[in-house]
Parts: structure tokens; sequence; C-alpha cells
């Protein structure tokens, strides 16, 4: 292992304890089960998003050892369901003003079950992440799609996870700090851009770049109107979050199901 490798490692842990820390405090705010904290919250999930940006952007792509960039995946991913939640929870506060105690104990429950969910399900989708990344058959096979796609000018996206977990992925790629899945009832009845609204797919940058915002909405929509399903992209607002940057939202709306148990 390369000098620099270990350096980062190093920073990589002492960024997972910050995270530790802070999902800690979200834990003793949600334990309240009360709105009146949901603007701490807001601001700690912000922190939550600078921190595994940092992961992210400086410090995972020196990371060369697999056993290391397991690790370090499967716990970046409870945190990415973790700022999804939050995100979630904060949209929901602003709407209703008033959340069902289940949804304070399914935020808690996650948290708590940190570790059994970073070392049974998020390391095993890492584990094919990686595989599907570094094993040269399947590299093969991707780099043939990819050239049959090319020749016949598809403009159809690939799929190798679920519609929601790929809508995800897009979103974070082009650039978004946090993604979140709306299928509330109630929030879909205010929707009547499209007919038979089925989700609303919210998403945040932590800048004031508007381009970035709507960038993030075109990607999503031509991905949801390649599948077959109608998309229509709503900017919202520039909100304070978090104390230091600017939090600018926007949101799909969709009648594709995102939620395959409803």
């Amino acid at each position: 292992m390369s000098y620099i490798e270990k350096k980062y490692n190093t920073k990589i842990a002492e960024v997972f304890d910050d995270l530790s820390a802070i999902e800690q405090d979200i834990l003793r705010l949600f334990t309240n089960k009360s709105i009146e904290f949901s603007d701490k919250i807001a601001k700690l999930c912000a922190l939550c998003t600078k921190n595994v940006n940092l992961i992210l952007k400086k410090f995972y792509p020196e990371i060369k050892q697999i056993d290391d960039k397991l690790k370090i995946k499967s716990r970046l991913k409870f945190y990415y369901d973790l700022i999804d939640k939050l995100t979630h929870y904060i949209r929901c506060v602003e709407e209703f003003q008033k959340l069902d105690d289940q949804y304070y104990d399914t935020i808690i429950e996650f948290i708590e079950e940190k570790e059994d969910l970073i070392s049974g399900k998020y390391t095993e989708i890492s584990t094919h992440e990686l595989t599907v990344f570094y094993d040269k058959k399947t590299r093969e096979d991707l780099e043939r799609v990819l050239i049959e796609k090319i020749e016949s000018r598809s403009k159809q996206f690939f799929t190798f996870g679920s519609l929601e977990a790929e809508l995800k992925k897009i979103a974070r790629i082009v650039g978004a700090d946090s993604i979140s899945i709306i299928d509330n009832e109630e929030m879909l009845k205010r929707s009547e851009f499209i007919n038979n609204p089925r989700a609303i797919i919210h998403y945040s940058v932590y800048s004031t770049d508007e381009e970035l915002l709507k960038k993030i909405g075109r990607e999503l929509k031509g991905y949801l109107v390649s599948k077959g399903y109608e998309a229509i992209i709503l900017l919202l607002e520039i909100s304070d979050y978090s104390t230091d940057r600017d939090y600018l939202t926007g949101s799909v709306i969709t009648n594709a199901n995102l939620n395959p148990d409803k």
C-alpha cells in the first residue's frame, strides 16, 4: 500500500468518525419525535452530505485495494440512504407540519441497525458493484452492449438495478448532493401536472448553480421518458438549511411506480 493510500485511509476513517458523531446527534433529536428540531436535523443532514462528498471527491479515488474500497463503499451506502431519509423527512415537515410517531421510529431503527446493514445489505450491494466494475468478462459484455447501442443510435439508458436505484445514481453522477423519492398520497394529489402521478423525485445541491439544478432535472426526465414514462420538472427554491452554503432544490414528478410494493 502506497504512502498516499495509507494517508487517505486514515483521513477517511477520521471522516467516518465525524459522521458517526453526527448520526448520534440526529438519533437523539429523532427520539423527541417532534418537528421542533427539524431545522437542527436539516443542518446535520447538510453536514453529513458535506462529509460524504469529501470522501467521494478527495479521498476515495486514491484507494486502490479492493478490500478497502469495499469497506468504504459499504459504509458510504448507509449514509446515502440516511441522507435520503432525512431529506424526505425535511420535505414532509415543510408540507404537513406534523408526522406520525411511526415515521420517527423508522428512522431511529434504521440508525440503530447501522452496523448490521453495513455488514449485510450494503456490503452485498457494494460487492456486486465492484465485481461489475472490475471483472474483465463483465466489462467486455458491457462494452459490447455499449457498441450495439451506439450503432443502433438507441437513446435508451442502461438499467442494472431498480428504477429508483438508477434514478438516484444518475442524479448523484450529474451532481446532486441528495435525492429522495416521495410517494405520499396527499402530496401527489396536489400534483395535477401529469396524469396519474405516482412519485415525486426530490433532489438538492448545496450551491446557487441553477444550471446544475436544471441539468439534474433534465437527466432524470430524459431517463424516465426513455423508459416510456411521463415526467415534468419543477424547480423549487433556495433555502438556508446549511449555515455556510445556500441550498437549491428541485423536483421531477412522474407517473412511474418507484415503489414496487404499492
